[in-house]
């Protein structure tokens, strides 16, 4: 839907009729879940922490691993960076490294309205156009804020590393009222949102063709120690085990 595309990036479907665990990494953009059939945990350890049947999870710096049961169903909103906030009025730095349940967000008459037009649908194109026609109905906000905007290009052409004073200087705003915006429309601190785009950037890199000591130094990092250790937050793995394998989504 063309109202939605300066907000949306992709929807996502996660169908398995065994069960499935998925290894997610960090995103730059909130996601939004719509459980169709069955049953999602995230694993913690060894526990298993059961999921809403909707839910909006926020920005994080740590990798998740989700748990699908055999015959699961799940649509996933994936928002662009800043886009989530033209549908939530609640700040969105409330839920870093959080997933909340969407009945604490909204009211429980719009969730039993969705629900029951979701378990009606027949096919899963009926149930996208249900949930743009949700996300149609909340939209409060039509345009995009430039000057985050001009942040975000710019945390992006410099894989992260940009200073953020600095930043802020060059969009001709003191720090302060710098970060309180972007919290509110990104979802994360700059420096936090930084932290990602430049694991993602590490992590974007051909690893054949460059060694982990350069990766760690293209990414600013001046310690490998430290490198592995964010690496690891961020993955679950080191990088010698992450680069054998390969994430799903």
């Amino acid at each position: 839907m063309e109202a939605l595309r300066p907000f949306v990036r992709m929807y996502r479907i996660i169908q398995s009729q065994d069960e499935l665990i998925n290894r997610v990494l960090p995103e730059t953009g909130q996601v939004l879940v719509f459980r169709i059939q069955g049953q999602v945990n995230y694993l913690l350890g060894n526990d298993k922490q059961k999921l809403p049947e909707f839910v909006l999870t926020g920005l994080k710096k740590s990798v998740r691993l989700i748990n699908y049961n055999q015959n699961s169903a799940n649509i996933i909103v994936i928002f662009k960076e800043a886009g989530a906030s033209a549908f939530f009025k609640e700040p969105l730095y409330q839920i870093f490294e959080e997933s909340v349940p969407l009945e604490n967000l909204i009211r429980c008459s719009e969730i039993d309205k969705i629900g029951e037009q979701l378990g009606l649908a027949k096919t899963h194109i009926d149930r996208i156009a249900i949930i743009e026609q949700f996300l149609l109905s909340r939209l409060h906000k039509r345009t995009s804020d430039q000057l985050i905007q001009a942040a975000l290009y710019k945390i992006h052409t410099t894989k992260g590393l940009y200073p953020i004073k600095q930043l802020a200087s060059s969009l001709y705003i003191s720090q302060d009222p710098f970060e309180k915006r972007f919290r509110k429309f990104v979802g994360a601190s700059p420096k936090q949102f930084s932290s990602i785009v430049r694991m993602k950037s590490v992590i974007s890199q051909n690893h054949r063709a460059t060694s982990l000591t350069e990766m760690a130094l293209n990414a600013g990092f001046f310690d490998q120690s430290h490198f592995n250790k964010d690496f690891k937050l961020f993955t679950g793995l080191t990088p010698t085990d992450y680069f054998k394998s390969v994430p799903l989504w």
